[in-house]
């Protein structure tokens, strides 16, 4: 491939978020104009997909070996992300209950039915290197995120004072800002180490990963649960009581400051700084010879017997 071939196909990623804003923007703009509710789907869609494939188009141009191909990455993000969220949403339905550790329990349930997902598209890949970990699970995370944010724009469409359009743009502008440091990052970063060691006949479980599922899962319940930790500092600094409900989570007060705002972003800001430095740690080991971890499991990956095909 020439350099200029080589070029134009790493700005795929920039032409597709460019065209896809462009026209997410004249969506907005004609849904105002008209107020035709049968544009809210594509309103919808194109707000809530436009990051998470703009991403995944960055990330696949960076793959490490030719197994990563276009289709799998679609399967990945498409398969991947409906089982996931599927899988969580039948696990916390079941499982959790208003409560202290709510957002624990959606941390370590929505992290563990991503990372599964990615296992079980994945497992026929003759080569599984971390950077190609990483891609793939970010490609699913995204597509968890992708759907998930969908949802949200969708139900925050419906107020009791009617639908409102208002609502609906902002939740995809706040959730489009923030999807590169959410379900994408956290996942990649669990892709990149079960790929680790990973070899085409089993997925090796070591305690790394496990120590870093964890702190995954930690990392998301603590952005789940900014908001309430961002208000409990608002009141302490205040010199307010903390108020909780029968179910243990936080009254929020008919007033909150601008504290409550910063605190709410700076929190944030500091939870997406450590995954995006882990990230970037992984990416440079990467690069160097890894040395296998003592403690492991092997799963072995099935085969058809007939075919011995996966």
């Amino acid at each position: 491939m020439t350099t200029a071939g080589h070029r134009t196909r790493r700005r795929t990623w920039a032409r597709i978020f460019v065209i896809g804003l462009l026209l997410w923007v004249l969506s907005v703009i004609v849904t105002y104009a008209t107020g035709n509710p049968n544009l809210l789907p594509t309103l919808v869609l194109l707000g809530s997909f436009l990051v998470p494939v703009t991403f995944v188009a960055w990330a696949f141009e960076r793959r490490d070996s030719g197994e990563i191909t276009a289709e799998l990455v679609f399967r990945t993000f498409l398969v991947g992300g409906v089982l996931g969220v599927l899988g969580a949403s039948v696990l916390e339905a079941y499982l959790l209950y208003p409560s202290m550790w709510l957002y624990v329990g959606v941390g370590l349930i929505e992290e563990a039915v991503k990372l599964v997902a990615l296992a079980l598209l994945t497992r026929g890949l003759a080569v599984k290197s971390m950077r190609d970990g990483m891609i793939l699970g970010a490609t699913v995370g995204f597509g968890f995120s992708a759907f998930e944010s969908a949802g949200y724009a969708l139900t925050s469409l419906f107020t009791a004072h009617g639908l409102s359009l208002t609502d609906l743009v902002t939740t995809e502008l706040l959730r489009g800002l923030l999807a590169p440091v959410g379900h994408g990052l956290w996942t990649a970063i669990l892709g990149g180490l079960l790929f680790a060691w990973s070899t085409r006949e089993h997925f090796v479980l070591s305690l790394r990963l496990a120590l870093a599922f964890l702190g995954v899962a930690l990392l998301h319940a603590l952005w789940d649960s900014m908001s309430a930790i961002a208000l409990v500092i608002t009141l302490v600094l205040a010199g307010q009581v903390a108020q909780f409900d029968p179910r243990g989570l936080v009254v929020a007060p008919a007033d909150l400051t601008t504290v409550y705002t910063v605190t709410t972003w700076v929190g944030e800001g500091v939870i997406a700084l450590i995954g995006v430095l882990w990230l970037l740690v992984l990416i440079r080991r990467s690069r160097r010879e890894r040395r296998a971890p003592h403690w492991t499991y092997r799963v072995p990956v099935t085969r058809t017997p007939a075919t011995g095909r996966y």
